[in-house]
């Protein structure tokens, strides 16, 4: 395939790869081919921090030998190019830093169960994204692998921990790739960079075999796409139970692609476009962009009411910090398995190492009244939620913050989530009360970069029909940033 052919395909979107490939017009290897290309052509981002071409290249044969994606068998997403998000998407065999300097020898010894069916569905992985050590930041600034660049400015961060799966996606290097979101990780990231992020709802995905959640229920796993239906399609590839998972979602009544060629029935949405925390005031732009996205969800048959679910932000905010603190301490304790010594402090981002000293003093009853407040708070806000389906607010209370903000170290864990929650307002709330939340790219700043507008519900098939009808309304699909690689 000819580099122009390459370039051209940035434009086309999972499903759609997937459907030239089911006709013939491409084969598998072809798309790898041209998504390698592009990512060559990217290599400045500092998107990819891991290749896998050998090992995709293998897959890509095998799946144009074995005739699946020409009987029409394979599914909606066979054939197409993936990269995984270095943190949370485990592949056996291949690198796995995390972000950590500690860890930069890491190798996985299994698959994650969402990485296996992400095989499953005939996806082809060929490369890992770069990510904050250990997710601990709403930004992509690693110093082992160093920062990845926003393809709208090189001013501001693609957001994290997925900013290297965002701006992979963001510059044309592939339709979608895989995230994780814990305080807003996927949702953030696509805000930044003008994409769809969707955090399911919790359980809606396995941490099989590794664990059987991811910080006591804050963290789900997803992807970033740059259309809906890609959204909805790898929703469909990864929704159930592993084996043995201490609990899961109910599955929905129809796959999540079906769903969203139908509108959403009348929802009762409440919209708020200032912070549930402590902090400036939204900016203009974001406000602008949430009251849009109000006025399109009305044109469309929705009610949309102004209002807003209070909660105790200092509790939350305090829950959240020792839960982390808990965690960074269990990841410490694999830093220090796999080096078979202690870690020293200078193997940790700053910020890192504040989190894990205030663990390894994090009582168990400290711990235990963390997880009894996120429980309480989740009903306190699903109380006041009551009378309404959907929650509209921002996704980011700012347009993309610069870098050098969101990974700071500020004496206290809890003071480091202070600053976090200033610029991210809303999207902790999801990962605490366990709601399916997307964030859509329906606004821009007064210097063009992009907004998120973020709607909050139950569960997903509400929140991707009303996305889709917000993908028409408000059209995101021609917006490109200065460092799209489809010229």
């Amino acid at each position: 395939m000819d580099s122009s052919t390459a370039f051209e395909l940035a434009g086309t979107d999972a499903v759609g790869q997937a459907a030239m490939a089911a006709s013939g017009q491409v084969s598998a290897q072809e798309l790898l081919e041209a998504a390698i290309v592009r990512l060559e052509a990217a290599r400045d981002l500092n998107a990819v921090i891991t290749d896998l071409f050998d090992r995709a290249g293998a897959q890509a044969a095998a799946l144009d030998a074995s005739g699946v994606l020409r009987n029409g068998t394979a599914g909606p997403l066979a054939g197409v190019p993936f990269l995984l998000k270095d943190l949370g998407a485990s592949l056996a065999g291949a690198p796995e830093a995390m972000g950590s300097r500690a860890l930069r020898t890491h190798v996985a010894e299994e698959s994650a169960w969402i990485v296996e069916r992400y095989l499953g569905a005939g996806l082809v992985l060929f490369g890992k994204t770069n990510t904050p050590e250990w997710g601990n930041h709403c930004t992509t600034e690693p110093s082992l692998f160093g920062p990845t660049a926003n393809p709208w400015s090189p001013s501001v961060t693609p957001g994290g921990s997925s900013g290297g799966s965002a701006a992979a996606v963001a510059a044309g290097i592939v339709p979608a790739a895989s995230g994780g979101d814990g305080t807003g990780s996927i949702r953030v990231p696509a805000s930044c960079c003008g994409l769809v992020g969707l955090k399911p709802r919790r359980a809606r995905t396995s941490f099989a075999p590794a664990a059987g959640h991811g910080l006591e229920g804050l963290v789900n796993e997803h992807a970033l796409t740059r259309t809906v239906r890609d959204s909805a399609a790898l929703l469909d590839a990864v929704t159930g139970a592993g084996v043995g998972d201490p609990y899961s979602a109910p599955l929905p009544d129809q796959p999540f692609l079906d769903a969203i060629a139908t509108p959403a029935t009348p929802q009762r949405i409440l919209m708020a476009t200032g912070s549930p925390f402590p902090g400036p005031a939204t900016a203009p732009a974001v406000v602008a962009a949430v009251e849009a996205a109000g006025a399109a969800l009305e044109s469309l048959g929705h009610t949309v009411e102004p209002g807003s679910p209070a909660i105790d932000a200092g509790a939350v905010a305090d829950a959240i910090a020792v839960l982390h603190t808990v965690s960074n301490v269990g990841l410490h304790d694999l830093a220090r398995r796999h080096l078979g010594r202690e870690p020293r402090e200078d193997e940790f981002e700053p910020s890192t190492w504040v989190m894990v000293r205030e663990g390894f003093t994090t009582t168990g009853a400290q711990y235990a009244d963390a997880i009894a407040t996120v429980h309480a708070q989740t009903r306190r806000f699903a109380a006041q939620m009551t009378g309404h389906d959907v929650l509209l607010v921002p996704t980011l209370l700012t347009g993309p913050p610069p870098y050098g903000l969101l990974d700071q170290p500020r004496g206290t864990t809890r003071a480091f989530f202070d600053v976090e929650f200033a610029t991210t307002g809303w999207t902790s709330l999801a990962n605490v009360t366990g709601w399916a939340a997307v964030s859509l790219p329906l606004g821009t700043t007064d210097d063009g970069l992009p907004v998120g507008v973020q709607l909050m519900a139950p569960g997903e098939t509400v929140l991707l029909k009303l996305a889709a009808a917000l993908e028409s309304a408000i059209p995101w699909a021609g917006r490109r940033p200065p460092a799209w690689v489809g010229g």
